[in-house]
């Protein structure tokens, strides 16, 4: 593998075989996605996927937290009018177009866009401290990259409706139960796991591998289009709401919000 680690300071790249493991290194911010940082995973991805030596990618964290959303500071600072040429836009492409198989292995809180790049994986492992969830609208938004489009598809329109609008956690064992992942560890076992299923399909042939998953994408994000378009936008005007403004404030401050709805 020739990824270059110096390109990566907020990640480290551990080849294993025909599969490279991702490991998210932002340990004091929980691993929260600066823009910087999104920008290395999916060029790290994007790389991985160039390279005939890589035949799966595995995400993780730590045991505290896989990711635990956005970055504060840079959200804080965004405006609506700033969406529409928001270089995430591109890295949170880069990574829906992946090739090659993605595994999550997550542990900890796996939050906001955290919980929207788990999504994009193939598939996910937790493990038993797991803690997923959209809380958004604490902060007076909604998610941005996917959130509302996938947690719905996979949850149906009620219980994605109840944890956005409330803001609460989704525990590894309902995770399961709705198949936003496919398997629960122990803790320390989850990455293992992850790895062991990483290497059972780089056995497989690679032709079929591609074309499975590019069919079952087809099959689970051909309408997805139109509702991305439909988050977006919205996510634009809350930007520039003085509840964002409140709702970020108060997260900083550790107090209650107090929204005005404006």
């Amino acid at each position: 593998m020739s990824l270059d680690a110096a390109q990566f300071p907020s990640l480290l790249l551990e080849p294993q075989g025909s599969v490279l493991l991702i490991r998210f290194n932002r340990p004091r911010e929980l691993n929260a996605l600066s823009t910087d940082m999104l920008g290395q995973i999916a060029n790290a991805l994007v790389q991985a996927d160039a390279d005939p030596e890589v035949k799966v990618s595995v995400l993780t964290g730590g045991q505290r937290a896989f990711a635990a959303g956005a970055d504060i500071d840079e959200l804080q600072r965004k405006t609506g009018a700033m969406v529409a040429t928001d270089p995430r836009n591109e890295h949170w492409a880069a990574i829906r177009n992946l090739r090659i198989p993605v595994i999550g292995a997550v542990n900890g809180f796996c939050l906001g866009g955290g919980n929207e790049l788990a999504m994009l994986c193939d598939f996910l492992l937790a493990g038993t401290n797991a803690q997923f969830g959209q809380p958004e609208i604490n902060l007076g938004i909604l998610p941005g990259a996917g959130g509302t489009q996938r947690l719905a598809a996979l949850a149906g329109k009620g219980m994605a409706m109840r944890w956005m609008l409330t803001g609460e956690f989704i525990d590894a064992q309902q995770a399961l139960s709705i198949g936003l992942v496919t398997e629960v560890c122990q803790p320390e076992l989850t990455e293992e796991r992850a790895i062991a299923l990483a290497q059972l399909i780089c056995k497989k042939a690679p032709l079929a591998i591609a074309e499975i998953k590019q069919a079952i994408k087809a099959a689970t994000d051909t309408p997805l289009n139109a509702g991305l378009e439909v988050e977006r936008e919205s996510f634009a005007r809350l930007l520039d709401s003085e509840d964002k403004l409140e709702g970020i404030a108060a997260f900083k401050e550790k107090r209650s919000a107090n929204f005005l709805g404006r």
